[in-house]
């Protein structure tokens, strides 16, 4: 595993024997469709980590997003671990390395950080929180994902919700950005809502604010994040695949990322599906390196 830099100049190990409270890997390949060149996904985790350099000095400086310095008066207490060893089109080999590291990363006991690659990742992700569950998923994205099969294969990045919520440790599921046509067909909205996934659209987070979300998540609960680049608008997030318009503020994903650590425990985070070589003068890759700072953040002062 290489790391060119780590984010936020973060080390790869704490010293003394310490075990950290947070793991941050890369995973640049999924389940890809044949045929599908994924190879663009696999960009995303470095080019964050580049865009958080500018901020690597600053961590113990005020930060107001979060009220206060990254880590809260609290030591530095996370790392970077580098990228998992993934290869396009090896579909299953990807899945159980990174379903093996998420484990690995549990069982410290510390909370998992992906920088992803495509929507297909956060399948094995949620899969390694088997062991360690009930959990919720808080899904912020465009789409629903709920497709059951495409182009044979069923682990691909329009499923990634429909094998969640047939997850035994997974017992409910928030769907928050939706918006705009192509997020799914009838039959994948029927089976999503047979299942009892919670739907928030884009439109109902910019009318009634992030508790239109959070009100559905449980006190207390244990819950994963798993954040598509392109549940935010495309003015902020131009570097992704399916730009849709209407999506949700920057401001607004970090309020749903600090009300869900004062509401309940968030267990788990990744961001996907960021496609650099549709990157803007690195815009896109700078907002994803603040929103893991927000979430680092929110985990350090909830532990």
């Amino acid at each position: 595993m290489t790391i060119s830099p780590p984010f936020l100049g973060f080390p790869d190990r704490l010293a003394d024997g310490r075990r950290p409270r947070a793991v941050i890997f890369g995973a640049g390949h999924g389940s890809t469709y044949r045929g599908k060149d994924s190879s663009g996904y696999a960009l995303a985790a470095d080019a964050i980590r580049a865009a958080s350099q500018d901020d690597a000095a600053l961590v113990d400086h005020w930060d107001f997003d979060l009220a206060g310095p990254l880590f809260d008066g609290k030591p530095a207490c996370c790392i970077d671990a580098g990228d998992m060893p993934t290869t396009m089109h090896d579909n299953a080999g990807n899945q159980a390395r990174i379903e093996a590291k998420t484990r690995e990363v549990l069982t410290l006991p510390a909370v998992p950080i992906l920088l992803g690659g495509d929507d297909s990742v956060p399948i094995p992700f949620l899969a390694g929180f088997a062991d360690h569950g009930p959990v919720w998923i808080l899904q912020i994205d465009a789409h629903i994902d709920w497709r059951d099969e495409l182009h044979g294969e069923r682990c691909g990045y329009s499923s990634p919700m429909r094998r969640a919520s047939e997850m035994p440790h997974v017992v409910g599921i928030v769907q928050v950005g939706l918006r705009s046509v192509g997020s799914a067909r009838v039959a994948d909205i029927e089976a999503a809502r047979h299942y009892g996934s919670r739907f928030v659209t884009a439109r109902e987070i910019h009318a009634q604010g992030v508790e239109a979300a959070l009100r559905h998540i449980p006190e207390g609960a244990r819950v994963v994040v798993t954040l598509d680049c392109d549940g935010l608008d495309p003015s902020i997030m131009p570097g992704v695949a399916a730009r849709t318009p209407g999506g949700l503020t920057y401001t607004q994903v970090i309020d749903l990322i600090a009300g869900l650590g004062r509401r309940a425990r968030i267990a788990g985070f990744d961001l996907v599906e960021l496609y650099p070589p549709a990157d803007i003068d690195g815009l896109s890759a700078l907002i994803a390196a603040h929103l893991f700072v927000n979430a680092i953040g929110a985990i350090v002062r909830q532990i």
